[in-house]
């Protein structure tokens, strides 16, 4: 068997059933999975794709963004999600590093063809609302469907995923995910969210993104459940679709719920349908948490990374979800720890470095075998992530390890003081990185966005902090901004911060 038999089973038992739905139009299982058959023998007939290969794609949410997904792995391919908000030059490196045979993009985004083109001049195109030149449309190719496809060495063993990191240390790395890595991660979202083929999966996370992929969305079309797909996040979209189509489960990242809570609607909006809402991707602010939780809406945290499917440590639905500021238990199907450097277990209460090892974690970084011994240790994934654990195992997430800020020997976690300065009523965001200092070896520093309509000035800022934490935490400087360097998924990217402030 292979991943997109789930398709074809779900399809099996309840043909009729709603299994995805984008912008008015409603897909069901049967529909679903003869497209996913059509897409593979389509794909194989016409480019030869096979076990091993790599299928690109660049493209918002879509519904066939899932079907080559699925074509990929009766074929034993790999599907390469591409960020659309990368410059062209950052795609361009991807698509040199992965070699696909064919890339499948939508029309607003053919910008990268000339120049890849060029690069790659063996590369076929296909066009999922458009007809690129020297290629051809996706219902066209799926026209020429013939022969058979499905490939007899695919299996769940098979590498299905190449997911390329933010590359926030140099060049993007392509985490490897095998078939069975998006099977446990499912069976670890079932157990998280008790999710059901009677729930209703609202996805507005971008595919490109594991989280918008695999927290939620492939593990509900596995349990035979319905997934409304939104081409991308916008926040008075989200809550349209919250109050009139009823999910009754989505995922939003910090930033997204600080957009939809902020939204003129959020208060008028009726959340009854949800059963939760899952976050994560950064150490999550109480005070957004508490935004949904007044709303008599439980809040699920989940932690994990592109390498890890992501689920890997979660708070479940019906479990202790009052403990807001940790991140939960180990997953059902994974093991993690926190370890020093030299992979020894830390006892409680004790910072260290979180690993992670379980059948959902990736295989490998693409072609990049120095990177994958140094994250893959005797089969733990080494995060880079620092944490501490209670002594009931639950997981208090404190900060990425190259964010962590050693000043005069203390050590100091940025988000730990981004969260005292989010309480703050005039901060709208905010980012803390350490700045060089010839006495302390390093200091922290504060950027600041105020709110619209707000002032504050540094002493009140610095009194602030200073209530809470020691003094030696409190930011020797506050910069002033009107928008912080991000990620795809809202999440600061503190070393662009950092590159600034050693240049300046």
């Amino acid at each position: 068997m292979n991943l997109s038999d789930l398709i074809v089973r779900n399809a099996a038992f309840t043909p009729d059933k709603p299994a995805l739905r984008f912008e008015g139009e409603t897909w069901s299982y049967a529909a679903f999975a003869a497209r996913i058959e059509a897409a593979a023998r389509a794909l194989r007939a016409e480019y030869g794709v096979g076990h091993g290969d790599r299928v690109a794609i660049l493209s918002l949410n879509r519904p066939d963004y899932l079907v080559l997904l699925y074509a990929c792995a009766r074929l034993g391919a790999m599907l390469v999600p591409m960020n659309w908000r990368l410059a062209v030059a950052e795609q361009l490196f991807i698509l040199s590093d992965c070699e696909p045979k064919i890339l499948v993009l939508e029309r607003a985004l053919a910008n990268v063809l000339p120049q890849a083109a060029a690069d790659r001049p063996g590369l076929h195109v296909a066009g999922l609302d458009f007809t690129p030149q020297g290629g051809m449309a996706f219902e066209t190719l799926l026209a020429r469907a013939d022969g058979d496809g499905r490939d007899p060495q695919a299996d769940l063993s098979s590498p299905l995923l190449i997911v390329y990191t933010s590359g926030t240390t140099g060049r993007p790395k392509g985490a490897v995910l095998r078939q069975e890595a998006l099977l446990w991660n499912g069976v670890m979202s079932q157990h998280m969210h008790g999710l059901t083929s009677d729930d209703h999966v609202l996805t507005v996370l971008p595919f490109f993104h594991v989280g918008g992929l695999n927290i939620q969305t492939t593990p509900a079309l596995h349990h035979g459940a319905t997934v409304t797909i939104h081409a991308r996040f916008t926040p008075d979209a989200t809550l349209k679709a919250i109050g009139e189509d009823r999910p009754t489960l989505t995922v939003l990242v910090p930033a997204t719920i600080q957009a939809v809570s902020d939204h003129p609607t959020w208060a008028s909006t009726d959340l009854s349908s949800l059963k939760a809402v899952s976050t994560g991707s950064q150490v999550v602010p109480p005070h957004l948490i508490e935004r949904i939780v007044a709303r008599g809406v439980p809040v699920l945290q989940v932690y994990g990374s592109t390498e890890t499917c992501p689920i890997a440590i979660y708070t479940r639905l019906g479990g202790d979800t009052s403990r807001h500021e940790t991140t939960g238990l180990a997953g059902l199907w994974c093991e993690a720890l926190v370890v020093d450097d030299t992979g020894l277990e830390l006892p409680p209460d004790t910072a260290g470095e979180i690993a992670v090892r379980g059948p959902n974690v990736f295989s490998e970084y693409w072609r990049n075998a120095e990177a994958t011994r140094e994250a893959l240790r005797d089969g733990w994934y080494r995060t880079g992530d620092v944490a501490s654990r209670d002594a009931n195992g639950y997981f208090i997430v404190r900060d990425r390890k190259k964010n962590m800020i050693i000043s005069g020997g203390e050590n100091i976690y940025p988000a730990e003081v981004e969260r005292v300065l989010l309480e703050h009523p005039a901060i709208a965001d905010c980012a803390v990185i350490g700045r060089s200092d010839p006495k302390w070896d390093e200091v922290p520093v504060a950027y600041v966005m105020l709110r619209a309509d707000h002032a504050i000035g540094t002493d009140d800022l610095h009194t602030h902090v200073l209530a809470q934490l020691a003094r030696f935490k409190v930011p020797r400087e506050f910069v002033f901004v009107d928008d912080l360097p991000r990620t795809a998924l809202g999440k600061v990217q503190h070393f662009v911060l950092r590159q600034g402030a050693e240049k300046a």
